[in-house]
């Protein structure tokens, strides 16, 4: 007869950061650890590479040396994860747990921020997505990646303050306090900001989320201007989650809260917090609980 799992761990990875978090099977906290970004369809190999050490990292902290990974349970909610396929390839670079579970970042999130209960989910980091989860069927809605998806996250807002200032050097569009400050960072040259912009990965983009929404605060109108068509996007996903019958919706993630304010009033009415994680959600997912 197998033993059950005397641990849990829940891991987060996106496309800014893999947070691991161990629990004990009653479900206190007993470690976490933290890596860098692990998105399964931007690079496989690295993402796999970033969450053996992160796990590894978090196991070792609380106490679990790898002759007791046999009776540890391992839960991923991963960016880029998308199918049967994504998730199988996973579970198979993880050998030697009691057992391993994967899905999409979003469902993770959506079952934390529910204590595993049905409702809705918008998330607005580096990336966005929105989820469903009715009736033990779950929907997700955006979450396509940084070309084809992602509208309102902090990567696209990023992107559009990096346009506007390409713009603005060209004499196309006005320029602002933001576009002489993005351009001043590559010694007012749009050619090396181009030349950046060729290799940058979302999260790079994203990284210039903050000084929008800074931006904005101030008054600029360029700021102002990304900022509004981000909570548009992000107010779509929400909609349409409400839609699919979810009967309460949680929004999460950096760029989620700075959005708020900028939210039609009657939605950010209705948008809750979080109950958990989406690092716990994984945990969750794996048979674990989850104990503050």
């Amino acid at each position: 007869m197998t033993e059950p799992p005397l641990w849990f761990v829940g891991v987060d990875g996106g496309a800014t950061r893999c947070r691991a978090r161990v629990r004990e099977a009653h479900g206190r906290a007993a470690a976490e650890a933290i890596g860098a970004a692990a998105n399964v369809h931007v690079d496989f190999a690295t993402a796999v590479a970033v969450m053996r050490a992160v796990v590894g990292d978090a196991l070792d902290k609380a106490g679990v040396t790898p002759a007791g990974h046999s009776r540890v349970a391992v839960g991923f909610g991963l960016a880029g994860v998308s199918d049967a396929a994504d998730v199988e390839r996973v579970v198979a670079a993880f050998p030697g747990f009691a057992r391993v579970s994967a899905a999409n970042d979003a469902v993770t999130a959506c079952i934390g921020a529910h204590a595993g209960a049905d409702g809705g989910l918008v998330i607005a980091g580096t990336g966005s997505a929105a989820i469903a989860r009715v009736e033990g069927r779950e929907t997700i809605v955006g979450g396509r990646g940084f070309t084809l998806g992602d509208d309102g996250s902090g990567a696209h807002v990023g992107l559009d303050a990096l346009r506007a200032a390409t713009r603005a050097s060209d004499g196309l569009a006005a320029e602002s306090a933001l576009t002489r400050d993005i351009l001043a960072e590559f010694d007012n040259d749009v050619v090396a900001l181009i030349r950046w912009a060729r290799s940058a990965r979302p999260g790079d983009f994203g990284a210039y989320a903050p000084r929008v929404f800074a931006g904005a605060a101030e008054g600029d109108a360029v700021a102002l201007t990304i900022v509004d068509s981000a909570a548009r996007a992000i107010g779509a996903l929400a909609r349409r989650a409400l839609a699919l019958g979810a009967e309460r919706v949680a929004l999460v993630g950096g760029v989620g809260e700075a959005l708020r304010p900028y939210l039609d009033p009657d939605l950010a009415a209705l948008l809750t917090r979080a109950v958990h994680d989406a690092t716990d959600g994984a945990i969750l997912m794996a048979g674990g609980r989850v104990e503050n």
